[in-house]
């Protein structure tokens, strides 16, 4: 009886593990990379200016329907 007692705790151990690390990921985490990857899409699909400086890290961008809207994304050459 003792053994079956320790293999639940460590069972309930484990599961309570498992869901903290899923509500790490799901809160911490999976915002982060979204935002990131909904960033680099925008990016993509944006008309940049382009750096006369030769030392340019960002650039000021704008979606193709709407010049009035701007952001900054990474020059990339």
């Amino acid at each position: 009886m003792k053994e079956a007692t320790g293999e639940l705790n460590a069972t309930v151990v484990v599961v309570l593990a498992i869901g903290v690390l899923i509500a790490f990921f799901y809160y911490t985490l999976w915002p982060l990379m979204k935002d990131n990857f909904n960033k680099n899409s925008q990016c993509s699909k944006a008309i940049c200016e382009s750096c006369n400086t030769g030392n340019c890290d960002y650039v000021t961008c704008h979606p193709k329907n709407d010049p009035t809207t701007e952001f900054e994304c990474v020059y990339k050459g």
